[in-house]
């Protein structure tokens, strides 16, 4: 009996690998050799059940189109993920009006153990540049237009991680959104200049000798949910969800019925009550744009 359990915990652990993998590819991005390997060993056909027809920044698109958090977390509920894929209600976004969905790149970074150099004035506009080069970055951030940064801190104490400078520089290469465990700082500017970035604080440190960049495009935990390279992140004023690339499809169905619903249901309110219908009532709309999946 042991020993099957620990088998039952094996396959459980290869499925889940080969299924991270998977996503990643679909989404053309180089995995570690380990993750490769997996994925030169999977059969064709279940390369097709894990990729074919679930392209992330389509599904993405469509998603973010009208749907709102609110929408796929129901639609989430309704394919068993209730509650698994809503990561903790202390992220959100820093301004309201901030809105993105889009596929994952991940990153995991972690406290670092040792401190930054005291430097010379010379060197005033290089200690980034001397903290990677001393170890502090172990990876590279590649992104892709559309995607959203998911950036998972491990705990790490204050450090703004994303600020001012960086995010807009991620929001001008086409990134659609960034998420954070950690911090952000320069956050009266990040709002000034509406750059989509959610997070869990607000900070005042820069990362030389804070943390360190480990990973990119690795599973991670972020906000207390996993995120894969390839799972879809959506992001409104109620927080921010994370949608498993395998269920996707369903979740966009049931998002997209709830969501008609709930608009006809309001339509009928504002009417009631005199008042003057807007866009977010707008069901006919809505109702045209899925009715290929409806």
């Amino acid at each position: 009996m042991k020993k099957t359990r620990t088998n039952a915990r094996g396959s459980s652990r290869r499925d889940f690998l080969k299924l991270s993998a998977a996503a990643a590819v679909g989404m053309g991005i180089s995995q570690p050799v380990a993750s490769a390997t997996l994925t030169s060993q999977m059969s064709s056909q279940a390369k097709l059940e894990l990729i074919q027809g679930k392209d992330p920044y389509s599904l993405a698109a469509r998603i973010g189109k009208y749907l709102r958090v609110t929408d796929v977390t129901d639609g989430l509920d309704a394919v068993g993920r209730a509650d698994l894929t809503l990561m903790d209600p202390l992220i959100r976004p820093l301004w309201m009006g901030v809105r993105f969905w889009g596929p994952a790149v991940t990153m995991r970074v972690i406290p670092t153990n040792r401190r930054m150099p005291v430097i010379d004035r010379k060197d005033a506009l290089l200690q980034h540049d001397i903290w990677n080069k001393s170890g502090g970055s172990h990876a590279r951030l590649l992104t892709k237009p559309g995607c959203v940064i998911v950036t998972s801190t491990n705990g790490a104490r204050e450090c703004g991680y994303w600020g001012s400078n960086n995010s807009m520089a991620m929001q001008a290469d086409g990134v659609v959104g960034i998420v954070t465990d950690g911090n952000a700082r320069d956050t009266d500017e990040i709002i000034l200049q509406k750059n989509p970035v959610a997070c869990r604080g607000i900070g005042r440190t820069i990362i030389p000798g804070r943390v360190e960049l480990m990973d990119v495009d690795v599973p991670v935990a972020c906000g207390g949910v996993m995120v894969r390279p390839g799972d879809i992140i959506g992001c409104d004023w109620d927080g921010v969800v994370v949608v498993p690339i395998e269920v996707a499809e369903e979740v966009l169905y049931f998002a997209a019925r709830i969501a008609i619903d709930d608009k006809k249901s309001r339509r009928n309110l504002y009417e009631k009550l005199g008042k003057k219908p807007d866009e977010t009532v707008d069901w006919e709309s809505v109702a045209d744009y899925f009715k290929d999946i409806l």
